[in-house]
């Protein structure tokens, strides 16, 4: 399937320009057009490709995976329509009979093949980590055997999404290029989509707009009353405000946590609010020898009395209250209580104390501080480039020379990719919803461990953990697990993110769901 695409240069200072111009070409409002919008756009269509939570949300909307998660973070039949353990370390999967992707192919056991092998060679490899062989028995049946007993596998597979074997030959599109490299984001598979999912991509114009229809051959019951669906990235904040408020949108995430009040009296808008499973943190570099703010100086971030030093320096109560005003929950663990593998009593913060702070940089040897760049994504997470700004003058009054960084998301994901960073800030939702994707992609061997954080210990634990049936052995794994973790202070753990929608009364239903973002299955307007 061929979609009308174009590339155009990330605009900027959105704030800056016209609302009538930035909403150009945009359908008006109709009962059966959903158009909604976020801060960020997608990094492309390519379903094996780019790790992040938006762009994992639209590909659910045109692909499918064996096993889809719902909004209350249940598991339910997908292409898959059953399964079965038939042993340990071998799960056989019943496919679902006559489904075809957008493109006419039929979907068998062979695309479900194809697709893990393809899926390896980028950051969704992580979806299919265990998994040590896969066995075609005929169109409809395949098995998965692991490496090891592994407790969420099915957890995994949520976002392993399965593309047409013929149609990826037929357009010599095996590889998949990793985020930050050349031509990346203009790949066949990355301009052009054909799944089997509820809603079909016909339009794709970078950072303006993605259109979708649905698509008339889905196997699922279509509810939602949707006839077209405009997904809109919009960088500026207030310019997002705007749009909702003047009915050019009928959905709208974030709403600033200052905005909240006005968005929720404005006639004809309500507020769908609840928590997330995104744990927003600062990470350092502990990998490289020497530092990038003072070349020929060593890398202090590689001394975990700094480390413990920074940490300290950062009064997460005064960011909790003035910048989000109370609107979030204070983290010591990079995952909050939605994942399996929470310990509650390891999500202690270490307590704000800037004289601890100047004590244990003398100790490491940096009395007088060492200057830092603080790097800062400034239109993906709530108040991302408020909290660094905080943050970077807490660091400085402990006798730090920080200075902030803040740029677009786009450009901040690419630059993390190549190691450019030696303290940043980030957020994660782990997409299988357990302590085993941290783990791996944050912490041990994923492409979003820009620092090179590496234990020994961390990485045994690791491993107990991810082939533990046992649910009390498992968690007392995880809990020494924690454990090390906060002796070594890879991280500092800041907050649980809220998740806020402003949604206009042309949307009858829009559930939220832990992982945030939506899926338009799920969307039902108003008839």
């Amino acid at each position: 399937m061929i979609i009308k695409t174009t590339r155009r240069a990330l605009r900027g200072a959105l704030g800056a320009l016209a609302l009538g111009a930035l909403l150009a070409g945009a359908p008006a409002a109709q009962a059966t057009t959903f158009t909604w919008a976020t801060a960020n756009d997608i990094l492309g269509l390519d379903p094996h490709a780019n790790n992040h939570g938006v762009t994992n949300t639209m590909k659910s909307n045109v692909y499918e995976p064996l096993v889809r998660r719902e909004p209350d973070g249940s598991l339910s039949p997908a292409l898959a329509e059953r399964w079965e353990l038939v042993s340990p370390t071998v799960w056989r999967f019943h496919l679902r009979r006559g489904v075809k992707f957008h493109g006419g192919e039929a979907f068998t056991a062979a695309d479900v093949a194809h697709a893990l092998e393809r899926v390896k060679q980028n950051d969704m490899a992580y979806t299919v980590q265990s998994v040590a062989a896969v066995r075609v028995i005929d169109d409809h049946t395949v098995e998965i055997e692991t490496r090891g007993p592994n407790p969420i596998l099915l957890q995994d597979l949520t976002l392993f999404f399965i593309t047409s074997k013929a149609w990826i030959e037929a357009n010599n599109a095996f590889a998949v290029a990793r985020a930050g490299q050349p031509g990346a984001t203009s790949t066949f598979v990355q301009l052009n989509a054909n799944g089997t999912g509820p809603f079909r991509v016909v339009e794709r114009l970078a950072d303006e707009r993605t259109v979708l229809v649905p698509n008339p051959d889905w196997w699922g019951q279509a509810q939602h009353g949707i006839t077209r669906a405009v997904f809109r990235p919009v960088a500026s904040a207030p310019t997002r405000v705007a749009a909702i408020l003047s009915r050019e949108l009928d959905a709208m995430y974030h709403v600033p946590l200052q905005d909240v009040q006005r968005v929720s009296q404005a006639p004809g808008l309500r507020l769908i609010q609840g928590p997330t499973a995104r744990t927003i943190y600062f990470a350092f570099d502990v990998q490289r020898a020497e530092s990038l703010d003072a070349p020929g100086q060593p890398n202090p971030l590689r001394d975990v009395r700094v480390r413990r030093a920074m940490y300290q320096a950062i009064d997460m109560g005064t960011i909790t209250r003035v910048i989000l005003r109370n609107a979030t929950i204070a983290s010591g663990l990079p995952i909050g209580t939605a994942i399996s593998g929470f310990v509650e009593a390891q999500n202690q913060r270490l307590p704000y104390d800037p004289a601890a702070s100047r004590r244990l940089l003398a100790e490491a040897g940096y009395p007088n501080g060492f200057p830092i760049t603080l790097h800062c994504p400034n239109n993906r997470y709530v108040n991302d480039e408020a909290i660094c700004q905080a943050a970077t003058g807490m660091l400085q009054r402990a006798g730090i020379q920080a200075r902030l960084e803040a740029i677009p998301f786009g450009r901040f994901l690419q630059r993390g990719a190549n190691k450019e960073y030696q303290f940043y800030l980030l957020g994660w939702t782990p997409g299988n919803f357990d302590i085993t994707n941290p783990g791996r992609e944050l912490l041990g061997e994923g492409s979003f461990n820009w620092g090179g954080f590496q234990d020994d210990r961390m990485a045994a634990l690791l491993r107990e953990i991810q082939v533990e049936t046992d649910q009390p052995k498992r968690q007392a794994l995880a809990a020494q697990y924690w454990a090390r973790f906060q002796e070594l202070l890879p991280m500092i753990p800041l907050h649980q993110e809220p998740q806020i929608f402003a949604v206009r009364d042309t949307v009858a239903e829009l559930p939220l769901r832990a992982n945030e973002d939506l899926e338009l299955r799920h969307v039902r307007m108003r008839r």
